[in-house]
């Protein structure tokens, strides 16, 4: 009944978003072009699997090229442009940047609302980035990126979907024509050549939009915190988990984490949770009462990145934290294909002069 009642307001909100494209299409709204330029993005809300993708793209360009990457970082408590160094935590720079840096502490990352701004402010620092990645810019139209890759969740496929708040759809389906590549994210690992098939059917590229099929790869638990005496774990049926996760869809992290341990108690927080020291002690003591004597507190790699800012609470607590973390991997003969495509832009690119145009 309710999402019948919610039908006017999509209808709306789909009528706005079709409008501002139209407007940026016409030029009446205005674009800045930027050239060496890669924006990873999405047509929906909720997660699509972009950090990852990030962090890939971030191991193919960095061993021969200066990257740099931008984005917003959300709920982070500073404004304007903040470039990430060891005194920033996930509140001043957002955890999905704090995270970034914290695995690549030798490449530039920043943050910015402005994404002209920031771009232009990156552009100015010595030595001046190679290539920037835009973390999340697909529908940031004022930053117009030189290569576009659109992530959609093969949960969640955008030609299935629609307007907020009926759907997840924040931007039109028709703008996945902006995109030169499109990476249909976390799908099976068996995904049949027939499923891939039909997807692409129904997605309607154009002939010279690439589409790619990606799945997630959970790796070995980790200590959250660094400076406690840390319990090596691996995920075996004998290791009985608390799992804790605060991301958009925590389903397949719960499921693994049920499939390869006991997991005792699961807790979904928001996306992006703000964790709080009360928060923190509760989960340990429902932790506490489990009587095992091998077991877990494991997180998601973007909740460790938050709960670091707790590195004073004591190590009997510390030292129970871990947590799991994913990287991309591409099926079939994806993998060689996108990085070749990536590598072979980064080639390309990497000798023009970067200047941006009207």
């Amino acid at each position: 009944m309710l999402k019948h009642l919610l039908w006017p307001l999509a209808l709306l909100y789909g009528f706005v978003v079709k409008m501002r494209n139209l407007l940026f299409s016409m030029g009446i709204l205005k674009s800045v072009y930027f050239s060496k330029t890669i924006c990873v993005g999405n047509l929906t809300v909720g997660g699509t699997g972009k950090t990852p993708l990030t962090e890939h793209l971030i191991k193919l360009i960095k061993p021969t090229a200066n990257v740099a990457t931008l984005s917003r970082g959300y709920k982070r408590s500073t404004k304007g442009f903040v470039l990430a160094n060891d005194s920033c935590n996930a509140s001043t720079i957002g955890d999905e940047p704090y995270q970034i840096f914290s695995k690549f502490p030798d490449i530039t990352v920043a943050v910015d609302e402005n994404r002209v701004r920031g771009i232009n402010t990156l552009r100015s620092i010595k030595p001046q980035p190679d290539i920037i990645i835009l973390d999340d810019a697909f529908q940031h139209r004022y930053a117009r990126a030189e290569l576009n890759i659109l992530l959609t969740d093969y949960s969640n496929l955008i030609y299935s979907d629609f307007f907020l708040p009926v759907g997840r759809l924040r931007d039109s389906f028709s703008e996945r024509k902006r995109a030169q590549m499109v990476v249909v994210t976390k799908c099976p690992h068996n995904l049949s050549p027939e499923k891939q098939d039909e997807i692409k059917g129904k997605l309607r590229l154009k002939p010279n939009q690439n589409i790619y099929f990606s799945a997630i790869e959970y790796g070995d638990i980790k200590p959250v915190f660094n400076d406690s005496s840390f319990v090596g774990y691996s995920l075996s049926p004998n290791l009985t988990v608390v799992g804790v996760a605060g991301i958009a869809n925590p389903k397949p992290f719960f499921n693994h984490l049920s499939r390869h341990s006991n997991l005792n108690h699961s807790v979904p927080l928001t996306d992006h949770f703000n964790f709080s020291e009360k928060k923190i002690k509760a989960i340990f003591d429902k932790f506490s009462q489990i009587q095992h004597d091998q077991k877990a507190i494991i997180t998601t790699e973007k909740d460790a990145s938050r709960l670091r800012e707790f590195s004073y609470l004591p190590d009997e607590l510390k030292r129970c934290f871990h947590y799991l973390p994913i990287e991309v991997i591409f099926l079939g003969n994806n993998n060689g294909e996108f990085n070749r495509k990536i590598q072979s832009y980064v080639r390309k690119t990497k000798a023009d002069n970067g200047l941006h145009r009207e």
